[in-house]
């Protein structure tokens, strides 16, 4: 097939500095932890080969954090991308472990009345277009190279399920991107072809805290 091939991961974060233990959202101030610090580098170290023109990254500190090895090591300033954001989510702030979270207050049962929408948050539906959207302009950034975007759990995955043509809800246990994993796009010219999922710095519990 003739055409110009070009890849895009899709980066998470690496792991957060979170003691309290709360869904952290879009709240400033949350950076990587040492073991964050650790992953963001076995990302770069993975990506060290590719031939990589433009690193993007959600305006959240966390990501930019993860995104900086990888900028430093290939010789890129980081381009700040609002579209890579987190999900809005209206237990922001708040425990939403089982069993002594947000979620047993019956003050909170109200926001969750639509788990296909989501009720209590962003719509999975403009996740995914704000997200593809991001896509391409790293698409078009990278012309024939391999673009970086680094983002969050709940948008990569949604963007996945999209592209993959499936269903938008689904069960946040059962998300397939662990922290710092790498998610790649294949594109052929503007259209999606396929994508592959890697994580180099190993497998971690979908259901951590934060995204």
């Amino acid at each position: 097939m003739s055409g110009r091939t070009t890849v895009v991961h899709f980066v998470r974060h690496g792991e957060v500095h979170n003691p309290e233990g709360i869904l952290y959202g879009r709240l400033p101030g949350y950076r990587l932890s040492e073991e964050g610090r650790r992953q963001a580098k076995l990302v770069a170290g993975f990506l060290a080969d590719r031939d990589v023109r433009t690193v993007h990254a959600s305006p959240m500190q966390r990501a930019a954090e993860t995104a900086s090895p990888v900028a430093e090591q290939h010789a890129f300033d980081i381009t700040t991308d609002e579209r890579l954001i987190e999900a809005e989510n209206r237990f922001e702030g708040c425990r939403v472990s089982v069993g002594d979270g947000a979620l047993r207050s019956p003050r909170h049962w109200p926001k969750l009345w639509n788990p296909l929408r989501p009720s209590w948050g962003e719509a999975y539906l403009r996740i995914a277009h704000r997200m593809l959207a991001a896509a391409h302009r790293a698409r078009d950034a990278a012309g024939t190279g391999e673009a970086v975007c680094v983002s969050h759990q709940l948008p990569i995955w949604t963007l996945r399920r999209f592209l993959e043509g499936k269903p938008l809800w689904h069960d946040p246990r059962k998300r397939q991107c662990s922290l710092a994993s790498v998610t790649s796009l294949v594109f052929r010219d503007e259209e999606f072809e396929r994508l592959f999922y890697t994580e180099p710095a190993g497998e971690t519990d979908a259901r951590a805290s934060g995204a």
